[in-house]
């Protein structure tokens, strides 16, 4: 037998190794020992199954990342995928030129701008392939550049291009210049058809899928694997992932709130982790919304307000496939929005032949907790009020304390001024109350159902929390007699659908005054079930 030491080091965890937060390249991360999660085999099949691509998927996802992988591939740096799918996978005695466009870096805001732009990375591209171009517009030097490259190798070009519609989207809320933007972009990759002959390899990526006609004319020939379920995790981590590559930092976290907190990003297929999230929780060791905090979506905020979102809607949203593809400058529906930059993810599908329905959903507790924060300081017309109230409302929930809940949320309808109302007047006051209701418990992170379906009916909202279940009815007195939420509640008696779980279930009946516009009634009853 081994002495006891011998034996720990022989199942001793791997040992923990650099964090790649926001390193975009391959080779960095590589050669100097950071984690790295094999998307070689992705790139494998792509290059053996098609030539021309589209991918969209949300911010800080590792397409940038993805690309850079290509490049290495395609340009034959064998040394850097030793123990990955592509050093046996690959045929490494072709190399092939790589023009490599990013939008990524700065903010540019006029046509000029994007011109000069363009022109300094083709110029750059000219001088790494030494090659020299003398077409005068951009279409034309990017058209040389593709066929002198191939002319000057022998070889095909490869094109990977990162983050294609930024200039557009740090536009969006000024459609003019978005609109500049997307006609300067729309010269520059419409060359890349014409070019078929020197071409061995297209990749673009972005957050957005803005449509053909409108910013890929004539370029009707790539293949758009967003919604590839081989393709689900081709950026982002898996649940098996984060197991293995990521196992020396999991010790002292809870693995369930991590899934729970960060997984679920789906396209299809294998739901996945955003790997910047991911990774500072394991560099700071705490549960926050990582990712989100990196770009507030204020104008998702302001859509959403403008067109009187229903907020507990946006959890259960149905949507075509064809709709979720449907985006350009003058036209942003809002599940297409949420759905590419990362808000809302599937949920679940239904199909028949030649046509999709998607139901969306949060992707996670992330999402769903600070997208709510966002959207409560919009309803209600303040930065600092929902932050107040959020912690207290935790704690008089955890108690549970429902006097405490009723003051609290009396105090809290009462703080949105008067001019609040009169500016975002919305169609249905009941909707309106019950969406500010709703993102507060949704902002807490908390499991929620919305119209929980019964045999008798629908329940405005269920909380399961803390070993309790709380049933949500809302009226507006004007419309319905006093008391007859908490009543409607027993009459269909929607808690039998929860007896089966032996906790207390708390009935509650909100009732809202649109003369008053706030709580005028807050019933509970709590059935002790054992």
């Amino acid at each position: 037998m081994p002495p006891s030491s011998t034996l720990a080091t022989a199942f001793a965890a791997p040992p923990r190794r650099k964090l790649p937060i926001g390193i975009q390249t391959f080779s960095e991360i590589i050669g100097e020992g950071h984690y790295y999660v094999d998307k070689s085999g992705f790139a494998i099949r792509l290059a053996n199954e098609g030539k021309y691509y589209f991918l969209s998927r949300p911010r800080r996802f590792g397409k940038s990342l993805f690309l850079d992988t290509l490049r290495e591939m395609f340009e034959g740096n064998q040394a850097l995928f030793k123990g990955l799918v592509a050093e046996t996978g690959w045929d490494w005695s072709q190399t092939y030129p790589v023009i490599r466009i990013s939008l990524g870096d700065g903010v540019l805001k006029t046509r000029t701008e994007l011109n000069q732009r363009i022109g300094e990375i083709l110029l750059d591209n000219q001088r790494r392939l030494g090659v020299v171009c003398t077409h005068q517009s951009l279409g034309g030097q990017l058209s040389e550049l593709i066929a002198q490259a191939h002319q000057k190798t022998g070889q095909r070009a490869v094109v990977l291009i990162d983050e294609y519609d930024k200039p557009i989207l740090d536009n969006i809320e000024h459609s003019a210049a978005a609109l500049e933007m997307r006609e300067g972009l729309k010269n520059l990759y419409s060359v890349l058809k014409g070019s078929d002959e020197h071409l061995k390899f297209v990749f673009l990526t972005g957050v957005s899928k803005f449509s053909k006609v409108s910013l890929f004319s004539g370029l009707n020939n790539l293949t758009d694997i967003t919604l590839d379920e081989r393709y689900s995790a081709i950026c982002g981590y898996t649940d098996a992932d984060v197991d293995s590559v990521f196992a020396p930092e999991l010790p002292g976290l809870d693995r369930e709130q991590i899934r729970q907190w960060y997984n679920g990003y789906n396209w299809l297929g294998t739901p996945v982790y955003n790997p910047f999230g991911l990774l500072q929780l394991f560099r700071t060791r705490q549960i926050r919304p990582h990712w989100f905090e990196t770009g507030t979506p204020t104008f998702l905020i302001k859509l959403l307000q403008q067109r009187q979102q229903f907020t507990p809607d946006l959890s259960r949203i149905v949507a075509s496939e064809a709709l979720l593809s449907t985006f350009d400058v003058d036209n942003i529906p809002v599940e297409a929005l949420m759905f590419q930059a990362g808000y809302l993810t599937i949920a679940e599908v239904w199909q028949v032949p030649g046509q999709m329905e998607l139901t969306l959903k949060y992707p996670n507790l992330e999402v769903q907790s600070a997208l709510n924060n966002s959207l409560l300081q919009s309803l209600t017309g303040s930065l600092a009020g929902p932050g107040q109230h959020l912690s207290k409302l935790y704690k008089l929930l955890a108690k549970p304390d429902f006097a405490g809940l009723k003051a609290l949320f009396h105090a809290f309808y009462a703080s949105i001024a008067n001019d609040w109302y009169r500016k975002n007047e919305l169609s249905h006051f009941e909707g309106y109350y019950a969406s500010i209701f709703y993102s507060y418990f949704a902002a807490l992170g908390l499991d929620i159902q919305l119209e929980e379906a019964t045999n008798v009916g629908r329940i405005d909202m269920t909380v399961l929390f803390n070993g309790q279940v709380f049933l949500f009815e809302f009226k507006v007195v004007e419309l319905n007699p006093a008391g007859k939420a908490l009543q409607q509640i027993k009459d269909m008696r929607y808690f039998e659908k929860f007896m089966s779980r032996g906790e207390p279930v708390h009935l509650i009946g909100v009732e809202f005054s649109k003369a008053s516009r706030n709580i005028v009634g807050f019933e509970v009853e709590t059935l002790q079930i054992s």
